[in-house]
């Protein structure tokens, strides 16, 4: 099927590509998350003959990646067999300001450009390297897209840790591709060598759309996105109380996911403007696709940014918030707290942030230090909607 070699049981040889020096910042940096794992070696392995190649004819444009966390694949393309012009999609705007920073801090800076999931990402592309998702929408999502617009004998060497990786995520590549072959494992972490794409077959429809009875909204979501077109249940929740938030000309829906909460307010509030923001590409996307489809394309203004960075202290009226509880696939609580501080910073004296989040979580000694006063607003058995008034009771 492929010219390219599975490392083996050995794992890949060492090569001129420092992984550890890799750093996370400006995302969450705790010493369980990393920057690297053992499936970004392994995909540099898988490729290494491909990659060699490229670099025999100068032509790292033709090498796509896709789904590379802090930049270990483009940036190891790039020293181990000096490609530059690397088009890569991260989803996430730390991930990809990550990837900036390491390139300028190992020397490898202007090697990779940064693009969004669109058709261009993969144009005439021969190489494509994929640190595969969990989401199975997210796979066949960008499965099409590389089917479609890459060149026809592209090679794909994918990979993912071997707990996350299904049955039916082959079956997803395989409805795209005539050749999906998997590797042997090696530090739980396992390759899929896919190409043949096929002909003459309907991509999926992205972004998704789905209306709610009980919101009354057309919900859309592209396949990255968390909860995809459904209505989150702690968003549910948040939601009740929306009639208790307090009066406001603007509003920010911080993580805004697919736009639910964005759409809500803006429908509730014909006057209200709405900063809808989230740091996923797929999530900016799929809150604009949202605040569209329902006629709210001129209250709601949507922004990829990284914990309201674009905003300026003390803007904001009214933040509402439904924050992870992981980092990737590891439960964290990094993140909430992140957000929490950008909400302190952005938020007037006097502004609220209203936020909900799982039961067992006990946020609000965090959210009394970080924004202000804190009240718990309304439980339920799983959730907890707390309001915390700026510039109230803070500790500092």
């Amino acid at each position: 099927m492929s010219s390219m070699q599975d490392p083996g049981p050995g794992g890949p040889a060492t090569a001129s590509f420092d992984f550890p020096a890799l750093r996370r910042f400006p995302d969450i940096e705790a010493p369980n998350l990393y920057a690297h794992d053992a499936t970004d070696e392994l995909i540099l392995a898988g490729a290494a003959d491909r990659l060699a190649a490229l670099a025999g004819t100068h032509d790292g444009g033709s090498l796509a990646v896709v789904g590379d966390r802090y930049g270990a694949l483009a940036l190891g393309a790039a020293a181990r067999h000096g490609l530059a012009g690397i088009r890569v999609h991260q989803d996430a705007l730390s991930g990809e300001l990550a990837a900036a920073n390491n390139a300028e801090r190992l020397g490898l800076a202007g090697r990779h450009v940064s693009m969004p999931l669109v058709p261009g990402l993969f144009s005439g592309a021969t190489v494509v390297l994929w640190q595969l998702p969990r989401s199975l929408d997210e796979l066949a999502e960008t499965a099409a897209l590389i089917r479609t617009h890459a060149a026809p004998g592209v090679q794909v060497v994918a990979g993912g840790r071997v707990k996350h990786m299904t049955l039916a995520m082959n079956e997803v590549l395989g409805s795209h591709f005539q050749h999906v072959v998997p590797g042997r494992a090696w530090h739980k972490s396992r390759l899929l060598m896919v190409d043949g794409p096929r002909e003459g077959v309907l991509a999926p429809d992205f972004p998704r759309k789905e209306f709610n009875a009980h919101l009354g909204l057309w919900l859309c979501a592209h396949g990255a996105t968390f909860g995809g077109t459904k209505l989150d249940l702690g968003t549910r929740f948040l939601l009740d109380f929306l009639p208790r938030m307090r009066p406001a000309a603007t509003a920010v829906d911080l993580g805004c996911g697919n736009g639910t909460i964005a759409a809500a307010l803006a429908t509730a509030r014909p006057g209200l403007q709405v900063w809808a923001t989230d740091q996923s590409a797929a999530a900016v996307a799929s809150a604009a696709a949202t605040a569209a489809a329902n006629g709210l394309g001129a209250q709601v203004t949507v922004v990829r940014d990284d914990a309201l960075a674009r905003f300026p202290a003390g803007s904001a009226e009214l933040v509402v918030l439904n924050p992870p509880f992981h980092v990737g696939a590891t439960v964290h609580a990094g993140i909430a707290l992140k957000l929490f501080d950008a909400a302190g910073r952005v938020l007037a004296p006097g502004g609220e942030l209203w936020t909900v989040y799982n039961r067992h979580l006990d946020y609000r000694p965090q959210l009394q230090g970080r924004v202000g006063a804190t009240e718990v607003m309304g439980r339920n058995s799983k959730f907890t909607v707390a309001r915390s008034v700026a510039g109230w009771g803070s500790r500092g």
